[in-house]
């Protein structure tokens, strides 16, 4: 935006120069927006002086533009997007394609653009050449408002690499033919020393590994450009430490059950084309929803709410990872600040399947159709991604009422208003980047963080959720990939629940250590140490309030450790 102004002064009244009101305020904001900008990105100077001359008076007219540059205008300050010294992406911020390991929070790999030479590589190209909602903003705020930003932005890290760097060569070998891997660990240990169920204070440790395989098929023949095929297995042991605490909904630890005891549970299997001009992805197989829906590397950096919110993992229309189910999603991007994706899903019981190959012993219930709008601005000249999401999801399953959880079925039976039904899922979830510090991606920078969630009462047993918290990078100065986290979290039993267990409670009828159970409260806080490329090592801590979701319980606190490793 600019800001003009202008004086005119007499020759013979120079000495005693007068400014309306409206002039000088004009020139303080001129003033104070030229302050504000450092030397190396100042607006150019203004014109010199023209002199003009009229029949009975020589006057003076200066005309003076002071152009306080835009976001988009000046370019990110050259500090804050410094690359740290670990940095497995390469200077030009663009990762070679597909790319695994890149993100130590579990993010699918990058598979390339359908057209190489497409302005975008890594995200899809935009539909339209406009904005959506960003275009209300002022032009010191919007970075996008004339063109879109460059891939770097959106890759979702640039911590961690590989551990085993002399496999590098054998590795590229195999990208160059259209093959890339991944191998990684990732193990929890957890120490609860307060609170919960009596006598059940110690440590519990679980591990997942994880081996993922991307196909580039456009390699593999000419005809199948912008086709790839990806698959993933995975080996879970360990028992998570919710149960010591006594806490029956919510997992505490990331890595918990849903894999079938298996040396190799198989999670994905599913195939994705870029088309119509790298503005389209469809994939389709066997996949988790939990990958591409209601998730971030944000919310991942978190045991608890990874790979979704808790509330939205309970349903089995939300098919959570390491659960996979038969499904379709087509992403697209109508304007350079917006991304849709919608989809179907098969849906079956969490317990189903559970080693992830026998496909004919899952009982389909009913249809999953989810959808999810994302505004993604990009704020101030450093390029702060925001990302605003809102989803919502209808399961067609026709679920049992909750209000026969603490009740005979021969009292339900007689009640008014019980019946089954289909489910409905919303979320709400906001991030946005404060200040960016370590590169031009998507992670490089501190964030605060909210959402909320609400599932049908009737047919789950929490009903809702909200989160706030933060996620900061370069506490330490020279700990620029090292990050600290924050994260506070509401969770709400379903009415229904409450008043089954009411009800029983007024009927005499035993409920347990929980009795009526309404809600509770975690606290998580980590602080993630970037070793050296391929290790990540995150000391965690965890704070309960009403375990069980019942004042019965006292509350807890655990702390313990977490390790991934990309080999």
């Amino acid at each position: 935006m600019s800001r003009f102004f202008s004086s005119r002064v007499a020759r013979r009244a120079a000495s005693s120069r007068t400014f309306s009101t409206r002039n000088a305020g004009c020139n303080s904001l001129a003033l104070a927006a030229l302050w504000h900008i450092p030397a190396a990105f100042a607006a150019p100077a203004a014109p010199q002086a023209t002199t003009a001359a009229t029949s009975s008076t020589a006057v003076t007219v200066v005309h003076a533009t002071a152009t306080a540059p835009d976001a988009e205008q000046l370019g990110p300050d050259p500090a804050a997007i410094k690359r740290p010294a670990n940095s497995p992406i390469p200077p030009s911020g663009v990762p070679a394609l597909p790319t695994t390991g890149v993100s130590p929070f579990g993010m699918l790999p990058i598979v390339p653009s359908e057209i190489k030479h497409s302005f975008h590589q890594i995200e899809l190209d935009a539909i339209t050449k406009g904005e959506g909602p960003s275009a209300l903003l002022p032009a010191s705020l919007d970075a996008q408002r004339n063109k879109d930003l460059d891939d770097p932005y959106y890759v979702p890290t640039a911590g961690t690499g590989h551990l085993v760097e002399p496999l590098m060569p054998f590795r590229n070998r195999l990208k160059d033919k259209g093959f890339s891997f991944s191998l990684s660990y990732k193990g929890e240990w957890m120490g609860l020393f307060a609170g919960g169920l009596p006598n059940e204070h110690g440590n519990s440790y679980v591990h997942e590994l994880t081996l993922q395989g991307v196909f580039d098929l456009g390699k593999m023949a000419p005809s199948l450009n912008g086709w790839s095929v990806h698959t993933l297995v995975m080996e879970r042991a360990g028992k998570a430490y919710q149960g010591r605490v006594g806490e029956q909904f919510i997992a505490l630890q990331e890595v918990y059950t849903l894999s079938g005891n298996v040396a190799a549970h198989l999670v994905d299997m599913y195939a994705e084309k870029k088309f119509r001009n790298n503005t389209m992805d469809l994939i389709f197989g066997r996949m988790s929803l939990t990958h591409v829906y209601a998730t971030s590397p944000l919310l991942c950096s978190f045991q608890v709410t990874c790979s979704a919110p808790v509330a939205l993992k309970q349903n089995p229309g939300f098919s959570v990872y390491p659960k996979a189910t038969w499904g379709a999603r087509l992403r697209f991007r109508p304007t350079r600040d917006t991304a849709v994706q919608v989809g179907a899903y098969s849906v079956s019981a969490l317990s189903d399947n559970p080693s992830g190959w026998a496909w004919g012993a899952e009982n389909a219930t009913g249809l999953s159709l989810p959808i999810e709008f994302t505004w993604a601005p990009f704020l101030t000249r450093n390029r702060l991604p925001g990302h605003y999401v809102i989803g919502y999801a209808h399961d067609t399953t026709r679920y049992a009422d909750k209000i026969g959880t603490a009740l005979p079925a021969a009292v339900t039976s007689n009640m008014p208003g019980v019946h089954s039904g289909p489910s409905d899922m919303f979320w709400l979830e906001t991030d946005q980047m404060v200040y960016r510090l370590g590169g031009r991606n998507q992670m490089a920078g501190g964030y605060l963080m909210a959402g909320y969630v609400h599932v049908t009462p009737r047919a789950v047993n929490v009903s809702d959720q909200a989160y706030g918290g933060f996620s900061l990078v370069g506490l330490i100065p020279t700990r620029t990939t090292d990050r600290f986290g924050v994260l506070y979290s509401w969770y709400k039993v379903s009415d229904r629940r409450r008043e089954s267990q009411m009800i029983a409670q007024d009927m005499g009828l035993p409920l347990g250590v929980r009795g009526v159970q309404n809600d509770s409260h975690v606290i998580e806080a980590y602080y993630g140490i970037d070793v050296l490329p391929g290790l990540l090592i995150q000391p965690e801590f965890q704070y309960m309030i009403h375990p069980g979701e019942t004042h019965n319980i006292p509350n807890s606190a655990a702390m313990g450790l977490k390790v991934i490793a990309n080999l």
